[in-house]
């Protein structure tokens, strides 16, 4: 029991506190600012304690991360003790900051003996959430069945009977986990609102691009390499060795195979600590924006259907999380080593399907722990991430628009590289962040087995296979962006097309994992096959679901520059023969790079070609040489494939004639141009939409049956017409069924020939302009004609 003298010390303490940190500027400030918060709690009980919980931590959190009291739409980006220690350059002050927050500090000891007695609770805003959940809580209905869906908001999704309303409440770990996933996303919401718009020049070169790719440049910026593992990066990378196990996984789950539930005795906070850090990264950072966040299964067994498909159709992941998101997938991918031990990935796992602990797969929970939380599942925590990770690379190259910073295009790139090479992985790989952090490597790799070989192996066949769609359909709509970018800057283009085939024709072994399951993806089963391939077979319902449901809702209409067919999300193209296939796309690539090769030209020229000939002999050895030319066969096919050539080109066609630029699909929904008003084109848009819809012209003439045209009888005895009034009314109703008639034969005519309505047109800035002109001059010839 504490006095009310002890507790109202601690209380006005704990307000001195808050001006103390709120007057912290220069880093003696903050440094001072975080030896007083450390002494308040050595000096304080955990029931004293809840003082600077309830009155001082939110104002820290705001102080540490730069937050500010604005909403996020007008913040700037966050300033605050983080990014002070990690732009300082002083070592020292940089370690206050991080002792101040690590894993084993007094602040996080606090922290977990607060949360043990439930003293204190909070509720985080509901703007700062991840955009799906944001839509989800203004629904009473999606509310309520948010914490089934989603494992991350069990029981922390309440009621406020005051303002009626739904809201989040978090204990104090994860009320700070929250915000510390928010940070970034924070940060690149605003500098994404405040990047200035590049003037193109006539061949807009993107030299940035190339040294942000480690191994694309020998020349590495200064300013990058000193700020290469900031303070937020060792904060990151010491709570993913606190919370999340990597080699040792089954010692914080041993019942993580059964139906059985924790002894009494056993710490189930670890596993949970574990399981909502992951969690929390994965909504915040990959998912967030997603207007599809859930499997498509889990949301039809709930009966869910987002309404928010349309607002955030076309809206791509937020950039600048590049970096943080990398680190934490290849953290992540260390528990597949440890797991891969032999074959036994492949045959214990049955197939690429979710799968839950235990056997009750028909629970409408568990499949939503299949689909969001699958981290008991036999492949560890790959379950968990491979769909947001997916879908967050593919939304990244989709939606990529022009004459923006190639940046984080990068780091998703490299992301997406590192995630297809797990067995390049490594403990090694993270020895520069064990020392930052002041962690040694030894206890690391107690009990772990000697490092692998880097290469693929059969042992990886499970980890392929269960992800097979990051080296077949990923790869297809990377080569759309290549042909959408090449004009860009083709020598890093022609790279990263080369680092991809490079890592599918690394091994043998691997290259005919990729070809088999294609094969057994496009045939049946049949007893004469080969014992290899009939074992495949099992893994295509699995594939043909995780195709439909990992790409749902990104079509051909609504992807920015993508160039397949509608149905592109229902098969695998890698291998295919037709015109959109992976084969006949390459060779088209191949030849708009030499093209654009040669007209740079410059003293690199020689260098370029070698590596465009080393990329098509990489090519001939994916493909088995078959469709691959010689140089000038190459050459003399250039012009018969020009055709093609032009589907590529980029969204920017105020440089071409529009005859000459041609679209696949709905040319009503090709990317917004720079001669359009944008936001005008987008209402234009849907309106023809909608008269197309309610005329019956997006279907054909055969669906349509002849209107039948309904009659009125007309008594006899009507009379003649008499007076003006019955004239003008049988002149209108002439006039009326006139036009009813020949709007009628129009619609019939549209039909019959494939027309739609198209108003899109009338967005063009040349008719804007027009209009404005001819209504300016018009209401300057009123204005005079008034005057006199």
């Amino acid at each position: 029991m504490v006095s009310h003298s002890y507790a109202t010390d601690a209380q006005t303490k704990a307000k001195d506190l808050v001006s103390a940190i709120l007057a912290a500027a220069s880093p003696p400030e903050i440094a001072a600012a975080c030896a007083s918060v450390e002494a308040f709690l050595n000096q304080h009980t955990p029931d004293q304690a809840r003082w600077f919980f309830s009155i001082t931590f939110p104002t820290l959190i705001c102080k540490l991360f730069g937050f500010e009291d604005s909403p996020p739409q007008k913040s700037v980006p966050p300033s605050g003790w983080i990014d002070a220690a990690s732009s300082s350059g002083d070592s020292n002050f940089s370690g206050k900051v991080f002792n101040l927050l690590s894993p084993d500090s007094v602040l996080m000891s606090s922290i977990s003996a607060v949360d043990r007695l439930s003293l204190v609770k909070y509720v985080f805003p509901i703007e700062r959430l991840p955009d799906w959940v944001k839509f989800m809580l203004q629904n009473d209905r999606d509310a309520r069945l948010l914490e089934d869906l989603c494992p991350l908001f069990k029981n922390r999704v309440k009621e406020d009977s005051a303002k009626g309303s739904f809201q989040v409440e978090l204990n104090v770990l994860e009320y700070y986990m929250f915000w510390f996933a928010y940070c970034p996303v924070c940060r690149g919401n605003s500098e994404k609102r405040s990047i200035i718009r590049v003037q193109r020049s006539k061949r807009f070169r993107l030299e940035n691009w190339a040294h942000s790719i480690p191994g694309f440049s020998n020349v590495k910026r200064g300013k990058e390499q000193k700020n290469e593992c900031n303070l937020y990066t060792r904060l990151l990378y010491s709570y993913l060795r606190a919370f999340v196990p990597v080699h040792d996984i089954n010692a914080h789950q041993p019942y993580r195979s059964s139906l059985l539930h924790y002894p009494s005795g056993y710490d189930t906070s670890v596993v949970e600590h574990t399981e909502f850090f992951v969690c929390t990264l994965v909504h915040f950072w990959l998912v967030d924006k997603d207007f599809s966040p859930l499997p498509v299964n889990v949301c039809k067994s709930f009966g869910v259907n987002f309404p928010f498909r349309a607002v955030l159709s076309e809206t791509p992941p937020t950039p600048g999380l590049g970096e943080v998101v990398n680190l934490f997938v290849k953290y992540l991918n260390l528990s597949s080593i440890g797991l891969n031990e032999g074959s036994d990935l492949v045959e214990s796992t049955g197939s690429p399907r979710w799968r839950g602990s235990g056997s009750v797969a028909n629970v409408k929970s568990r499949d939503a722990m299949q689909g969001v939380s699958g981290v008991r599942s036999g492949s560890a925590w790959n379950s968990l991430i491979k769909r947001p990770l997916y879908r967050y690379i593919l939304k990244t190259f989709l939606f990529c628009p022009v004459e923006t910073s190639m940046k984080n295009v990068s780091q998703v790139f490299l992301l997406w590289v590192n995630y297809m090479e797990p067995w390049a992985i490594s403990l090694e790989d993270f020895a520069e962040f064990d020392a930052n952090v002041g962690a040694s490597t030894d206890n690391s790799k107690k009990g772990s087995t000697e490092s692998p070989s880097p290469g693929y192996s059969s042992s990886w066949q499970g980890f392929v296979l269960t992800n097979y769609l990051f080296y077949s359909s990923m790869v297809m709509h990377f080569v759309g962006f290549a042909h959408k970018f090449l004009h860009t800057d083709p020598e890093v283009i022609v790279h990263m097309v080369s680092k991809i085939i490079n890592i599918l024709t690394s091994s043998l072994e691997l290259t005919e994992l990729i070809k088999n399951v294609d094969t057994v993806f496009h045939s049946r089963p049949s007893g004469s096959s080969k014992s290899l391939l009939n074992n495949l077979y099992r893994f295509v319902p699995a594939a043909r679901e995780q195709l439909q449901d990992w790409e749902d809702g990104l079509s051909e209409s609504d992807a920015d520059g993508s160039f397949l067919h509608e149905n592109w999300n229902r098969d695998l193209r890698l291998f295919s023969d037709g015109e959109d296939g992976g084969q006949q796309l390459l060779q088209l690539f191949l030849l708009r790079a030499e093209s654009e090769l040669q007209a740079i030209g410059g003293d690199n020229l020689a260098h370029n070609l070698r590596c465009l000939d080393s990329l098509k002999a990489q090519i001939g050895c994916l493909f088995s040489g078959s469709i691959l030319k010689s140089g000038s066969e190459l050459a003399e096919a250039r012009h018969c494939k020009q055709s093609r050539d032009d589907v590529f080109k980029p969204r920017m066609v105020g440089n071409y004639a529009m005859a000459d630029v041609k679209y696949k699909g709905d040319w009503m929904k090709r990317p917004i141009s720079n001669d359009e008003v944008a936001w005008l084109a987008k209402l234009l848009v849907a309106l023809s939409a909608w008269l197309n819809d309610t005329l019956g012209l997006n279907q054909g003439e055969s669906s349509h049956a002849s209107p039948s045209w309904s009659y009125t009888e007309v008594s006899g005895d009507t009379g003649d017409v008499c007076g003006p009034t019955e004239t003008i009314r049988v002149v209108l109703c002439s006039i009326s069924t006139w036009l009813i008639t020949v709007g009628g034969a129009a619609v019939d005519f549209m039909r019959k020939h494939g027309l739609r309505i198209n108003l899109r047109m009338l967005a063009s800035k040349k008719v804007v302009t027009v209009l404005l002109v001819v209504a300016a001059f018009n209401a300057l010839g009123k204005a005079f004609s008034g005057l006199n």
